[in-house]
């Protein structure tokens, strides 16, 4: 079969009704718009909703959305470690601002990129699975440092320099 024996099957593809051509026959005199009123005239605009908001003047003009209680996090990844700190070292988000590792403020979230051979006691507040799994592996420990507003939502707008 080629694309030239192609074709829609029989009776799926019906002509267009042309309507207002007289009336004798089924698309005459008012053609399916009924008599008078709003939709039987030309003056309906095509994004009108009925008095409704229109959906062009609902959505947001600017780009994007910034979601007010979003959780930012400043992520340090595992070669990282590997370079800054010998084996047996507590490391938590104090000793890596230190550092200057990551910056004075926000949640410290470790990502698993690169290899991790020592033996590091890792403290933040969130941990990938696959930094959790090679952390471990490297015979450390994983300690998850629980968020400043506890189970709660987050304050909309500046969480992510909360100084912890």
């Amino acid at each position: 079969m080629k694309i030239h024996d192609l074709k829609p099957d029989p009776g799926s593809r019906r002509p267009k009704r042309r309507v207002g051509r007289g009336i004798g026959g089924k698309g005459g005199k008012t053609a399916g718009r009924g008599s008078k009123g709003q939709g039987a005239r030309d003056t309906v605009p095509a994004g009108f909703e009925g008095g409704q908001t229109p959906l062009h003047r609902r959505s947001p003009k600017a780009k994007g959305f910034n979601n007010p209680f979003r959780v930012e996090y400043q992520a340090i990844n595992l070669d990282v470690l590997e370079g800054a700190f010998d084996a047996g070292t507590d490391v938590g988000p104090e000793t890596l601002r230190a550092r200057g590792l990551v910056h004075k403020d926000g949640l410290v979230k470790v990502l698993g990129r690169g290899e991790l051979t020592k033996a590091l006691t890792v403290r933040a507040h969130a941990f990938s699975a696959s930094a959790r799994a090679r952390i471990e592996a490297a015979g450390g420990r994983v300690e998850e440092i629980p968020s400043p507003w506890a189970g709660r939502r987050p304050p909309a707008r500046g969480n992510q320099h909360a100084n912890r």
